[in-house]
């Protein structure tokens, strides 16, 4: 493996068997759903409603763009793609349906609750690619940070991660320390690639909460200290070990995940 993504150490952990049947064989069933269609247009209108607020160029320049229209051409676009890449595939028109309306709804939010969250801040990146050196392994970590932003007030740099959900997270899932080690290591190769020091970075996820009846866009600040980002680094670098060296233990237990079966349990390839 030339690389390491985050969703890839966090499916290690889970199970290294079936990290080596997605990532190492390339059996991947799972091709995606209306959730991920839905998560996909909506990443893609916060991109661009954050750059379109940080321009400089004349609002003329935009004064055409759209952010429903564009999101209902996404999201129906990224659903013909899925049904395409699996035909068998039974897609839920009235979940579809309601994600139309909730994501309409949705976009109002974004802008204020980055604003009121943040106060004056500047756009440093969107979508910003991260593909660093993890020395021990002499491999890369890559991933791409949706929001990189800048408040000049207490002269913080901010990553965001926006995530799509339902009416929110508990403070469980928050504080659950497999789903803030993505942040966690974003902030480290963030820091490596631009030579900042890790208190001038603060990290943070953005809810985009689709059945919420108030605070649609959530963001809350994830800490992510020394101790935290050390142990983060350990975990990866004991994934990439096990993983070069093809140790690939099958986890029973997770056989029956919070979503469901796994798409392996009891095919031919995990018996």
């Amino acid at each position: 493996m030339a690389h390491i993504s985050f969703s890839e150490l966090k499916e290690w952990t889970n199970c290294p068997w079936k990290h080596k049947l997605n990532y190492i064989d390339k059996i991947r069933q799972f091709k995606g759903n209306e959730h991920t269609a839905f998560g996909t247009a909506l990443h893609t209108i916060c991109e661009n409603l954050v750059t379109i607020d940080a321009s400089n160029e004349p609002m003329s320049v935009w004064r055409d763009y759209n952010p429903h229209l564009d999101f209902q051409e996404q999201f129906l676009n990224n659903l013909t793609k899925l049904k395409q890449d699996t035909p068998d595939i039974e897609l839920k028109a009235d979940l579809i349906e309601a994600m139309r309306t909730q994501g309409d709804h949705l976009i109002q939010f974004i802008i204020p609750a980055l604003k009121k969250t943040f106060g004056k801040f500047e756009l440093v990146e969107v979508e910003e690619e991260l593909y660093e050196n993890i020395p021990e392994q002499g491999q890369q970590f890559k991933g791409f940070i949706d929001l990189v932003i800048y408040t000049p007030e207490d002269k913080k740099y901010h990553i965001i991660d926006w995530k799509t959900c339902g009416w929110g997270w508990d403070t469980r899932r928050k504080t659950d320390k497999m789903t803030t080690y993505q942040l966690t290591l974003y902030k480290h190769f963030w820091c490596n690639k631009h030579n900042k020091e890790y208190g001038e970075v603060l990290t943070h996820f953005a809810l985009l909460k689709r059945t919420a009846k108030k605070e649609n866009v959530e963001i809350f600040k994830v800490s992510n200290g020394d101790k935290k980002i050390g142990n983060a680094l350990k975990l990866l670098n004991k994934s990439l070990y096990n993983i070069n060296n093809k140790n690939y233990i099958k986890n029973k237990l997770s056989c029956h995940g919070k979503f469901g079966l796994c798409e392996y349990y009891k095919t031919n390839h995990c018996v």
